[in-house]
Parts: C-alpha cells; sequence; structure tokens
C-alpha cells in the first residue's frame, strides 16, 4: 500500500510538472526557420526577436477580400481578451502572403483598421515570394501563394499558429467560423495563458 502511495504521488508530481495538454501535435514540434523581415514600422524583425514569448501566428494580406477580414478580427478578439486578463510576454505575429505589394505603411494601415494594438502585434513584409512559400509549408504545413499576374488575391491557410518561447511550432486553431466548427477564441486565450505559465515545450 505504501508502496502505491509513492507510485500515484510520483505520477501526480510528474503529471503536474509537465506540459502535456500542450505538446506538439503531431504534424508540428518543429523550430521555426530562421527569418529576417520588416515590420509595420519599418524596423528589421526576425526570428531572434521572438524568443521568450509566446506567439500566435497567421497569413495574411492587406487587399484580401475574403478570408483576412474575419480573421483579422477574430485575432483582434484574442488580444483584447489577453489584455483583459492582464496577460503579458505573447506576442502576434502575422505574416504577409503579397510582400510585393504589402509595404510597412500598408501594414500599418491595415493594422489601424481593425485597431490593432501593434506593441504586441508584428505585421511583417519585405521578404521574396520565394521565402513565404516556403516558409508556409516547412514551419505551419500550409499554403502560402503570393499573387499571379492578373490575379491580386493570393492564396493561403486559415489557421492560427501557436508558437513556444523557445520558437516551436505546437498546434493549430481555425482562424474563422467553418462550417459548425466556431473560432475557439476561449481555447486559444487559455493555451497562451498556459504555455506562458508552464514554459516552452520540452522533449
Amino acid at each position: 500500500m505504501k508502496k502505491l502511495f509513492m507510485l500515484l504521488s510520483i505520477i501526480f508530481i510528474l503529471s503536474a510538472c509537465s506540459n502535456s495538454r500542450l505538446e506538439p501535435k503531431p504534424s508540428y514540434g518543429n523550430q521555426l526557420t530562421e527569418f529576417k523581415a520588416t515590420d509595420e514600422e519599418g524596423k528589421v524583425f526576425s526570428s531572434k526577436d521572438m524568443k521568450g514569448k509566446v506567439w500566435l501566428a497567421d497569413f495574411i494580406f492587406t487587399n484580401c477580400e475574403t478570408v483576412c477580414p474575419p480573421m483579422t478580427f477574430n485575432m483582434t478578439q484574442v488580444v483584447d481578451q489577453l489584455e483583459k486578463e492582464g496577460v503579458k510576454d505573447y506576442g502576434i505575429i502575422s505574416f504577409s502572403v503579397d510582400p510585393k505589394h504589402d509595404t510597412p505603411a500598408k501594414l500599418k494601415a491595415y493594422s489601424e483598421q481593425y485597431g490593432a494594438k501593434t506593441d504586441h502585434w508584428k505585421l511583417v513584409t519585405n521578404y521574396d515570394e520565394k521565402f513565404i512559400r516556403q516558409f508556409g509549408e516547412e514551419n505551419f504545413k500550409t499554403i502560402a501563394v503570393p499573387p499571379t499576374a492578373g490575379n491580386d488575391q493570393a492564396t493561403h491557410g486559415t489557421s492560427f499558429y501557436l508558437i513556444d518561447q523557445n520558437g516551436t511550432v505546437i498546434k493549430d486553431y481555425i482562424g474563422k467560423d467553418t462550417g459548425d466548427q466556431k473560432f475557439p477564441k476561449a481555447e486559444i486565450v487559455e493555451d497562451v495563458k498556459t504555455m506562458i505559465k508552464e514554459g516552452p515545450y520540452k522533449k
């Protein structure tokens, strides 16, 4: 009986110290490819600047006529809730899928249109189109295809992605209502808070 009690105690301690609820999904667990970009203020922003914070990432472009508006609105709702709860040490990063046309000034105007709090939110551009295609596929298992000749609309995924303090991609969420699936704002907020509290994923 004493041995059983000790065993159960050890299991409880290990489970309490683990980050099992936020272990990477099977498709993820990789660290972000290093990158260097320009943010909406015209300043250099790189993967090194992400270290030490929990991040939510998505793919957008300012001329988007379909999925980006509801995605960006939903992200503002997440930020508002995190701010309301006094959460620190998090960041939002939106990668432009149309770097050829999305200048820092356009990204800043886009963020202001949605009332994005840019002290936490970075919108980045100034990389080539080949990079963003490969970056989306390798890191997030998603498409990120810039506009083609005669078409001003890019093609990209609509998910949000959770990234830990070491740059490890943990999981994804739907970025907008899809069919009978509703945007999981509460789940995202709780996951960000949990990852901040428990620290980065450890293999």
